[in-house]
């Protein structure tokens, strides 16, 4: 079918032509107006049953990693793009492919009524395999969002996708991580995706750039492979964030720490420690961070450094800031050290690191010791004591040649707590330790656990069996949360009599 047939279709088309009058009979009668069609619903947010499908037998020797499609389902695919792109074509010429295109009532009303239009003359068919609703639904998918990719971005309960190759797409459930069902047609189909994300971001990705760090418009991380440097197919990884903000009741409520704990943080940030978050990949880190910051006073300034925008903060005064890659038409590069070297000069108060995983580390300590306390970031490390030998690797890391112990005094000068949060064998999020460092002895950091969750194995049902308790240690800065009107009884800070 011709993409004629498409435009061709009037608003006026099918409606009676009005009867003709005659001469003297008074004036022509105005045609009754019919009232206009509703707007169509927004697509109803799908259970987490409804994403997934049964998992397609795989002919022998199909490779493991690469996994295949069906004819059937590739048909399928094949008719809904091929639809998708020629009602793009009618609506938006203007518009290439993998621009993203607005979703609005006007556009899919417009939608709507061509493709009834197409399905009425027959030249079209939908596949038996699937209903005309849902046909139509994955249509509109491919026309204003992200494809296969839309029913997960919709579905609460997912905070992560997984795009391993065009045939396997998995996504990560309450810390579980299960097979969808769901396919791309091929790599051409997924590469379409990934440069549908990045192209309002002013990034690329091609052959000689196949390494894309980027966001969805609601703040969700983008991670994507691309061929060549894919062996299996182009892989797209991204990590859903709550459109609800999470608060600190709620991580009470999921048990990842105790009341104790969180009021002991909301302290620390009030009183303008300077904290590092670390954890491992998918841990919680900056979930962690967004809730901290609901305690900043809001009439303090705050950078914030990222390299994909993702924090969520609620105050009115916060400057954001994030990296820039080369492109063609602009190839300057802006890094996180170049961000941090110029938010010193916007007169922040405290200054919040999505994550320090280079020489930025020298830069955030100096900021933290020189007048900008309360300040915060993330490392990437197993525990606190991981966590500091990752920072004294990273300041390294900025090029100067410090002995090691002015870096482990810098470092100890500089921080005052290490959160640790942990994603736990059943996978829970949990914040594991809350660790104070307490300065150095001799050429060795003092690190002290002030609260600290203990481990006893697992349960009948696979969950962990544990508990979080103080460490038995009053905290050295307990007289800047004093300070600051925070005055805890010894009790908060002392191990339970059994």
């Amino acid at each position: 079918m011709a993409i004629s047939a498409l435009k061709k279709l009037k608003p006026d088309e099918g409606q009676p032509a009005a009867a003709p009058t005659t001469p003297g009979a008074g004036p022509k009668p105005l045609p009754k107006k019919e009232a206009a069609p509703p707007p169509p619903a927004p697509p109803k947010k799908p259970s987490i049953e409804d994403i997934f499908l049964p998992l397609e037998p795989e002919p022998d020797g199909t490779p493991t990693q690469r996994g295949c499609i069906s004819e059937g389902r590739a048909d399928r695919l094949r008719l809904q793009m091929w639809l998708a792109d020629n009602l793009r074509k009618s609506i938006a010429p203007e518009l290439a492919i993998d621009d993203p295109l607005e979703r609005t009532p006007e556009r899919e009303a417009m939608v709507k009524q061509r493709f009834d239009h197409v399905l009425s003359q027959g030249k079209v068919k939908v596949p038996p395999d699937v209903t005309l609703e849902q046909f139509y639904s994955n249509v509109l998918d491919e026309l204003f969002g992200f494809g296969p990719l839309e029913i997960f971005i919709r579905t609460d309960g997912v905070s992560e996708i997984m795009v391993n190759g065009p045939y396997i797409v998995l996504i990560e459930q309450k810390g579980r991580i299960r097979e969808t069902g769901q396919k791309f047609l091929d790599d051409d189909h997924v590469e379409r995706v990934v440069k549908r994300i990045i192209k309002p971001l002013g990034r690329i990705a091609d052959i000689d750039h196949p390494l894309i760090d980027a966001r969805l418009p609601d703040g969700s991380r983008v991670n994507s492979v691309i061929r060549p440097v894919a062996i299996d197919g182009p892989n797209l990884t991204i990590r859903k964030f709550s459109k609800d903000k999470l608060k600190i009741d709620d991580l009470l409520n999921f048990k990842s720490m105790t009341p104790n704990m969180g009021k002991f943080l909301e302290a620390a940030v009030v009183s303008r420690l300077n904290i590092v978050v670390s954890g491992g990949t998918g841990s919680g880190k900056t979930t962690l961070i967004n809730v901290l910051s609901a305690f900043i006073p809001s009439h303090e300034r705050t950078v914030t450094i990222e390299d994909a925008a993702e924090l969520q903060f609620k105050q009115r005064n916060v400057v954001r800031l994030e990296t820039k890659k080369p492109t063609p038409e602009h190839p300057g590069i802006v890094t996180i050290r170049d961000c941090v070297v110029n938010a010193l000069r916007m007169r922040p108060e405290r200054i919040v690191i999505g994550e320090c995983r280079s020489g930025e580390t020298l830069d955030m300590l100096q900021a933290m010791n020189t007048g900008h306390d309360g300040s915060m970031t993330t490392v990437h490390s197993n525990d606190p004591r991981s966590c500091f030998s990752r920072l004294e690797t990273l300041v390294l890391m900025a090029g100067v040649d410090f002995p090691i112990a002015v870096v482990r005094k810098q470092i100890a000068n500089s921080v005052d707590l290490i959160v640790q949060a942990s994603r736990l064998r059943d996978g829970s999020r949990k914040v594991t330790h809350i660790t104070e460092i307490q300065g150095m002895e001799g050429e060795m950091p003092i690190l002290m656990d002030i609260f600290k969750f203990y481990d006893y194995g697992d349960k009948e049902d696979g969950k962990i069996n544990g508990e979080h308790l103080p460490a038995g240690i009053r905290p050295k800065c307990e007289h800047k949360l004093k300070q600051a009107g925070f005055d805890f009884p010894p009790s908060l800070f002392m191990k339970p009599t059994t």
